[in-house]
């Protein structure tokens, strides 16, 4: 458990950082990104150092996440990202789906695995988003169990999340959800 006391520090502490450059850069710029999104208030910059540190920290873990219920509430959790805002778009989806198949972590499972579970979801979801969402949640819900697993699980959320360079507020919305179903304190992501 010391191990996760420490990234959680070094998150913290980088988050901090970039609030303080948010604070010293003013109203300047909204960081990297761009994709017709707004900014929500939140710095790309901030965002983007913890998506980075929160990165490194799944790689570090590789070994320790193999499981079955990992793989599944990760996959869970990218569908209810990629869809935060109601509906996913196929140039979205084929996105998400190259980020997953391109996951250092993530790549401990067949690819076709991950598709077929991601896509799954992904078609509860826009089919019906509510019983979707209620579907995924209870999938990511599976890895409670670990907490090693249901942070990662997270992680791997926030990643696929800030690859544009911003978290929306839907994906921070999504991200707190899963924390909670997780059995995760929200504040450990700074949400």
């Amino acid at each position: 458990m010391a191990m996760w006391d420490r990234i959680k520090d070094q998150a913290k502490g980088l988050q901090q950082q970039a609030q303080g450059m948010q604070g010293a850069r003013g109203a300047g710029g909204h960081g990297a990104g761009g994709h017709g999104r707004s900014s929500g208030g939140h710095s790309g910059g901030s965002k983007a150092q913890l998506v980075s540190a929160l990165k490194s920290q799944l790689t570090s873990l590789k070994t320790e996440l193999k499981s079955g219920a990992y793989r599944d509430a990760s996959m869970a959790m990218c569908a209810l990202v990629a869809a935060a805002d109601g509906h996913v778009d196929p140039a979205e989806r084929q996105h998400v789906e190259s980020l997953i198949l391109n996951n250092d972590v993530l790549q401990n499972f067949p690819a076709d695995q991950l598709r077929q579970r991601f896509n799954k979801h992904v078609d509860q979801l826009s089919f019906n988003f509510q019983q979707g969402k209620t579907e995924a949640l209870q999938e990511i819900a599976k890895a409670a169990k670990k907490p090693t697993e249901a942070r990662a699980v997270v992680q791997t959320g926030f990643v696929v999340a800030g690859a544009d360079g911003h978290v929306a507020p839907a994906e921070e919305q999504i991200l707190r959800e899963a924390c909670s179903v997780l059995g995760v304190p929200t504040q450990e992501f700074g949400l």
